[in-house]
């Protein structure tokens, strides 16, 4: 882990997004590490509100971030707005290798703050997908443990950690979230990668 700082937000940017957690009453926890690259979990998420808290949770802690979408949703002119919250547009029909592509974007980059939702999904899943952990484990970058917490109106950043083992690593994250309560707990997505189902 690097002595850098992230990539800041504009000031009009966190002006934005700490008028909407206290709007709605949430309240800050914890920051980012001293890192000018990282992989930030959103967990859990299943809810639509997830994005707005999440995007406004970032620009209090005066980072900014950035977030893969389908390419599908950037049409113009939603397209310039997505990509000025950060958004970046991914052609899921192609076979192209996103953790390399994206690794080799955060080695010769500026500096960026990407935020993956393992479950990939509003719904309940069995299993969380590996890119968050693969994106990391290739770029050497740190894993920042992102939550919304409902029960506590706590939107916070958590323990981060360089990637070495995923079993472990994996437990270190269904610790940290197992507690942490969902807007819709019914759709909590299991934490558990299929790698692990499938070596267990």
């Amino acid at each position: 882990m690097n002595n850098d700082e992230p990539r800041a937000c504009s000031t009009i940017a966190y002006l934005l997004g700490t008028s909407v957690l206290r709007i709605c009453g949430w309240k800050l926890a914890g920051g980012p590490p001293k890192a000018n690259n990282m992989v930030i979990i959103a967990a859990p998420h299943t809810s639509n509100w997830d994005f707005i808290l999440l995007i406004s949770a970032a620009y209090s802690f005066r980072i900014s971030i950035n977030w893969l979408g389908k390419n599908t949703l950037f049409w113009r002119p939603l397209g310039y707005l997505l990509r000025f919250l950060g958004g970046i547009a991914v052609d899921r029909s192609t076979s192209n290798n996103m953790v390399q592509v994206l690794a080799a974007e955060i080695e010769h980059g500026e500096g960026i703050n990407l935020v993956v939702p393992p479950a990939g999904t509003r719904s309940k899943t069995e299993y969380w997908k590996s890119g968050f952990y693969r994106i990391a484990e290739a770029a050497q970058i740190p894993i920042v443990c992102g939550y919304l917490d409902y029960e506590k109106k706590e939107a916070g950043l958590g323990p981060s950690f360089l990637p070495t083992d995923v079993n472990v690593d994996m437990n270190r994250l269904r610790e940290f979230y197992g507690p942490i309560t969902a807007k819709f707990p019914e759709n909590k997505s299991r934490i558990l990668l299929r790698e692990e189902s499938e070596v267990s």
